[in-house]
């Protein structure tokens, strides 16, 4: 039985943010090509539900589906009252999240996370919002660990992501942390997104848009990418834009929001993920492939990133699994590493 998500539509939603469960879990299949997922949309009563945009959306389903889900998602609305002015649920909104059952997982797109908050689930708890909203949301909820500075967090089954995109790289990370980087990377492929951005990412960086030919990393990221079983130095990176190491830094963290260093390691984290996915190689031939160099280095990497090591995790996503079974074990938040030269 598919895994089924059921997507709290809230008067004033996003129509955009809205649609981000359904195209990213609708999109996740098994390699027999069946759906992992069933995405259903309520509302807090069965019919019309306003947008910020000139249409309303037509909701099938009221609050009772929520006592049915394994997962709800609960998108922006602009419309959210007491929610947003006291941090207040209104007693409608109140009864329909008490039929969520115990151990339901959670997630929240973008301003979403007041509804989470409103009704005590993010507290002393790590969270994120959209960082325009960071600070209103950090005084409403004092006992809320705002983290204004990243595209989403995991803490333990409550998952908040900051604006619009970053439900999209929410998302993926779910489909990963539940199935794997296969299944996301193909869902992914499917969407014209990029598989993965880790949640520790800067959802904002304040900078101007480069003009037309501005100078990049890309190309510095691209040779990496070719050559992840190496062992790189920053100084090699900035050799390949004929930049001085300083120069590289700053614009690499301009660009991507983490340090080379922080970047390489997700890197070869996520190489090492795939191969222990999907292959059976020894735990010394991964290290080496993924540019660990070896597998106490890796399992070191690893833990840090993940909260389990390289065979647990191996064991998780190597093993037969029932439709709808839960998301891997551990921490979502990657830890920052040294630079790569490991």
């Amino acid at each position: 039985m598919a895994h089924r998500v059921v997507v709290l539509a809230l008067d004033g939603l996003l129509p955009f943010e809205l649609g981000i469960p359904h195209r990213i879990f609708g999109r996740a299949k098994d390699a027999g090509g069946r759906p992992l997922y069933e995405i259903l949309t309520c509302g807090l009563a069965p019919g019309t539900v306003r947008t910020d945009a000139d249409f309303a959306v037509a909701v099938e389903h009221g609050p009772e589906l929520l006592a049915t889900a394994d997962t709800v998602v609960v998108p922006a609305s602009y419309e959210l009252g007491p929610v947003f002015e006291e941090g207040r649920l209104t007693p409608e909104l109140a009864a329909a999240l008490a039929r969520i059952r115990p151990g339901t997982r959670l997630v929240s797109i973008c301003t979403g996370g007041y509804v989470l908050a409103a009704a005590g689930h993010l507290d002393g708890r790590r969270a994120t919002t959209h960082w325009a909203s960071a600070e209103h949301f950090q005084r409403l909820f004092p006992a809320v660990r705002v983290d204004a500075d990243v595209l989403y967090v995991e803490d333990g089954p409550v998952l908040t992501s900051a604006g619009v995109a970053a439900g999209i790289d929410l998302c993926l990370h779910i489909v990963r942390r539940d199935h794997g980087s296969a299944v996301a990377n193909e869902v992914a492929r499917r969407t014209v997104v990029p598989p993965h951005r880790d949640g520790g990412q800067a959802q904002f960086i304040d900078r101007p848009v480069p003009a037309a030919g501005a100078v990049s990393t890309a190309a510095a990221r691209d040779w990496v990418l070719e050559r992840l079983d190496e062992p790189l130095r920053l100084s090699d990176m900035a050799r390949r834009e004929a930049v001085s190491v300083r120069t590289f830094t700053r614009r690499f963290r301009e660009e991507s929001g983490l340090s080379p260093g922080q970047w390489l390691v997700g890197q070869r984290v996520e190489r090492a993920r795939h191969l222990l996915e999907s292959t059976d190689l020894p735990m010394e031939r991964v290290a080496r492939e993924a540019g660990f160099g070896t597998a106490q280095s890796m399992r070191k990497h690893l833990q840090a990133a993940l909260g389990v090591t390289p065979t647990a995790y191996r064991r998780t996503f190597r093993a037969e699994r029932p439709a709808g079974s839960g998301g891997a074990p551990g921490a979502a938040d990657p830890e920052a590493a040294d630079p790569a030269n490991t």
